[in-house]
């Protein structure tokens, strides 16, 4: 596990790019496994969990290019396995989505309890009872695996085929909605998909189907009609710009009161975060034309009292309401915002317990309950040795390192490197005093092999 060694309290300036979406990449990668000519990825960020994802495509027989440039190559003429790999699944959630590519490709998935952020209960019931609808019996099996212990797998069998059909999701997962898209473009005639998430990033998904062939109604609403085919034509698609990425940067450049510009952005998506970076007192400068964001430094953060002098509420909801992702970037800039208001995270009950990270950094932050964390700024923060628990909360204490006075030491980077693509070479453009260590010395906690920090 590497570590970032931070120098905190330095003004950063200047232009960055934001990468490819991380959420619309995982479930393409999967989706292309249902066409057995060749498909292009462009603009697909380098990171971990894409890595893990297209590993997982290679084992299962697929043919893929070098990832070169943000652009990569998957061909699966053939896939030699229904069986997921153990090890690459069980730690990150996004293998769940081949489940239904195997389906439709192969009429059987072996898929083990599948992995990622610690954030709380992620129910899979939702993704089951979509292809449970579509005609696939599912077994479940508790079994002892080398190396993991004992563990769930679940044997799922579609030979008899998938129809089409009405389904109803039970929640508006985003997951499960890409898997249910995915299955039923395989599928014998139409499906109507009924309270269904159009994130951004689902949306892709829908559009990179109808290149391939399928015909979906209703991308963009919670109603998607998908009709069916046997038929996938090779396609190129570009990744959608990152905007829990953008948004993790506006709080970057406000939490350290730093003159930054963010470029690459699909402004369209970016209004429910900048209401609610508004709030917490962030001016931002929108060019719709050239896809950009300024963020001007010397803001003095407030927060803004709701009308009759209440404190507000910061709460995630689905698409297009403030992203969960943001939840614990948005809580740091918080800390830096002279006031108080209520973070209100709804969807996952282990998301929030990070902030004892923070408030060993100085924040003033009471955690009411698993979901709630009242918040007092502006903080003094200092310089604290930490450890990323998961992608966001990761992003989070980097984001409070270099806000904060004197040096930071954050242990277990890969969780950062999951979803943020070489954050540190991007961030040491703007003037930032970071740098990677693949190990540390443990009784003082020194630097003592270094890493590519130039």
């Amino acid at each position: 596990m590497g570590s970032f060694v931070v120098e905190g309290k330095r003004k950063l300036s200047g232009r960055i790019a934001v990468s490819g979406n991380k959420n619309e990449a995982l479930p393409l990668i999967a989706a292309a496994l249902l066409c057995k000519s060749p498909v292009t990825f462009t603009n697909i960020p380098e990171i971990g969990d894409v890595k893990d994802m297209l590993k997982i495509a290679t084992e299962l027989g697929a043919s893929v290019s070098p990832l070169v440039d943000g652009t990569v190559t998957i061909t699966a003429s053939k896939l030699s396995t229904s069986l997921l790999p153990l090890e690459i699944s069980t730690r990150i959630r996004g293998s769940i989505l081949f489940t239904s590519a195997l389906l439709v490709r192969t009429g059987k998935a072996i898929i083990p309890q599948p992995g990622g952020d610690t954030i709380g209960r992620r129910r899979i019931d939702t993704h089951f009872n979509v292809f449970e609808a579509l005609g696939t019996k599912i077994e479940l099996k508790r079994e002892k695996m080398d190396d993991v212990g004992e563990c769930f797998s679940y044997t799922l069998d579609a030979s008899k085929g998938l129809k089409g059909t009405e389904i109803y999701l039970d929640e508006a997962s985003v997951t499960a909605t890409e898997n249910a898209v995915i299955v039923a473009s395989g599928a014998k005639g139409t499906t109507v998909i009924t309270n269904a998430a159009c994130e951004p990033h689902v949306q892709g998904l829908c559009r990179f189907l109808q290149k391939m062939g399928v015909a979906i109604e209703g991308i963009g609403s919670n109603v998607l009609t998908v009709h069916g085919t046997v038929n996938f034509s090779p396609a190129n698609h570009e990744i959608g710009s990152d905007y829990i990425e953008a948004g993790s940067l506006i709080s970057l450049a406000a939490s350290t009161n730093s003159d930054i510009t963010i470029t690459n952005i699909d402004t369209r998506f970016m209004r429910m975060i900048l209401c609610q970076f508004e709030r917490i007192g962030v001016r931002t400068e929108v060019n719709h034309d050239q896809k950009t964001i300024h963020i001007p430094d010397s803001q003095e953060l407030c927060v803004k009292k709701d009308f009759g002098g209440a404190i507000p509420r910061i709460e995630d909801s689905p698409w297009p309401g403030f992203p969960a992702d943001l939840t614990s970037i948005i809580l740091v800039t918080a800390t830096q915002s002279m006031g108080t208001c209520l973070i209100h995270e709804k969807m996952f009950e282990s998301r929030l317990f990070f902030v004892d990270k923070l408030i060993s950094m100085g924040a003033q932050i009471v955690l009411c309950d698993p979901h709630r964390a009242v918040v007092v700024g502006p903080s003094r923060l200092y310089g604290s040795n930490i450890s990323s628990p998961d992608i966001r909360a990761g992003m989070a204490l980097l984001i409070a390192a270099l806000a904060a006075e004197g040096r930071s030491i954050i242990h277990n980077i890969d969780q950062v490197d999951r979803g943020y693509e070489r954050i540190d070479e991007r961030l040491r453009t703007l003037g930032a005093e970071i740098s990677r260590y693949t190990k540390l010395r443990r009784s003082t906690d020194q630097p003592i092999l270094r890493g590519n920090n130039t």
